[in-house]
């Protein structure tokens, strides 16, 4: 019987993605410190490796890292998700022709299958070289039998200059791979991370090697299994499977920390309606629809000397729907619900669930049906939308106001997305 080949999974991940993609249409930050921070310009979510070196840390809040910015000059700049995301795609498209089966599993980083492919470091060259310069994005392959092994293999091929940014995991020998693991602290483990590693110190396990080892119905038991399928992959068992579809979401969450605090009513509904219209834009895209309509409420917590106030409250919708007008006017009764005037509001959002397709509608025997034309409205404001940009054709309330607008003073232009924002070249 023929034995079955080993899965040459790679994974290619895009370098200081966000980092990368500002840095391509302003090539004088080649060299320079830069970051890029997240939403109300809160924390680092993207770092050079030059702010890596100087000791930039991840996650880390912006003002705490104002005088290290000062002193080694390092620039932050404001997540700009339009050109994130163009560039993603991209990027995505132009792995999807080295593989039929292929998973893109999130902005950054996408799961192409090799399997019974030669040459695979050739082929992992050639992704790296077309990658760059069709779009200009830095990345690194890394392979192996396994997803969690591929992630590994990734970060060696980031970290290891002679790597030249593709390593694979299965080209080693036992003793290679034995001596490889046991070098790398166990929270590099895709899954274990800085929260559980040091429950695992707790047992021996302090680097890869040792968890690989590890007595499996003793980390079952004390980690359950999680734990286990993580030690199966590193055992080059496959426990997380190829996803080329991915699966409709069960539940939907559009929520945003607000640029300053909001105390009327109609600029939380306005905040509230953006919500809805893009949690039933992904709604729709996924042909589902949703019975249930969560929405909440924050004050800010990290602000102890003001009064504080997390409301929360679920209405169920008479007929899944979604539609963003049905669900808004649900939406608006809750926030009249939940508002008190004497608190400055943070953050809102709202959560649709109780989601099933399309194909599977079980409508109440007294409630009206929703007319054709709602459905036929919702399709144009998806295409428009789709076509001219987020936000071109918005629910009526969104407008009142922008007191509850997303903080981004240091946003680059909207290069690859908008028309009156590419970059010019003047003779």
């Amino acid at each position: 019987m023929k034995s079955k080949p080993t899965q040459q999974l790679a994974l290619i991940d895009c370098n200081n993605f966000y980092v990368s993609c500002e840095r391509l249409f302003r090539p004088d930050l080649a060299g320079r410190p830069v970051v890029v921070l997240s939403n109300n310009d809160g924390c680092v979510v993207s770092r050079s490796n030059e702010a890596k070196d100087i000791g930039v840390k991840m996650g880390q809040p912006w003002f705490q890292a104002k005088a290290l910015a000062e002193e080694h000059n390092i620039l932050a700049l404001s997540s700009n998700y339009a050109l994130y995301a163009d560039l993603s795609n991209r990027v995505m498209n132009l792995l999807a022709e080295f593989s039929p089966r292929h998973e893109v599993y999130s902005i950054d980083e996408c799961f192409v299958d090799l399997t019974g492919m030669a040459e695979l470091r050739s082929i992992s060259y050639a992704m790296r070289e077309r990658v760059m310069r069709w779009t200009g994005i830095p990345v690194c392959v890394g392979i192996g039998p396994t997803k969690t092994l591929a992630k590994l293999a990734n970060f060696i091929a980031k970290k290891h200059p002679r790597s030249k940014g593709v390593f694979n995991y299965n080209a080693l020998t036992e003793a290679q791979k034995a001596k490889l693991l046991s070098r790398i602290p166990v929270d590099e483990v895709w899954g274990v991370g800085r929260k559980l590693a040091p429950r695992l110190a707790e047992y021996g396990v302090q680097n890869v090697h040792e968890l690989r080892e590890a007595h499996t119905p003793t980390l079952r038991a004390e980690f359950g299994v999680v734990v286990e399928k993580i030690q199966r992959e590193l055992n080059e068992v496959a426990c997380v499977a190829m996803e080329e579809v991915t699966p409709p979401r069960k539940q939907i969450i559009a929520s945003r920390s607000f640029g300053n605090p909001v105390h009327d009513v109609a600029s939380l509904k306005a905040a509230v309606a953006l919500f809805v219209e893009t949690a039933c834009a992904k709604l729709r895209a996924q042909q589902s629809h949703a019975a249930m309509l969560q929405v909440f409420l924050h004050t800010n917590r990290f602000r102890s000397e003001l009064p504080q106030y997390h409301p929360v409250m679920a209405v169920p919708l008479i007929t899944p729907t979604d539609n963003s007008l049905i669900v808004n006017r649900w939406a608006s009764l809750l926030i009249d619900q939940l508002w008190r005037p004497e608190y400055a509001y943070k953050k809102a959002g709202v959560m649709l669930s109780e989601i099933t397709p399309n194909t599977q509608r079980q409508n109440d025997l007294f409630a009206e049906a929703e007319p054709v034309e709602e459905s036929k409205l919702m399709a144009v404001l998806d295409r428009v939308n789709q076509r001219f940009g987020r936000g071109v054709i918005r629910i009526s309330s969104q407008d009142a106001g922008e007191e509850w607008g997303m903080r981004q003073e240091r946003k680059s232009p909207a290069y690859t997305t908008c028309w009156v924002e590419l970059p010019a070249a003047i003779a």
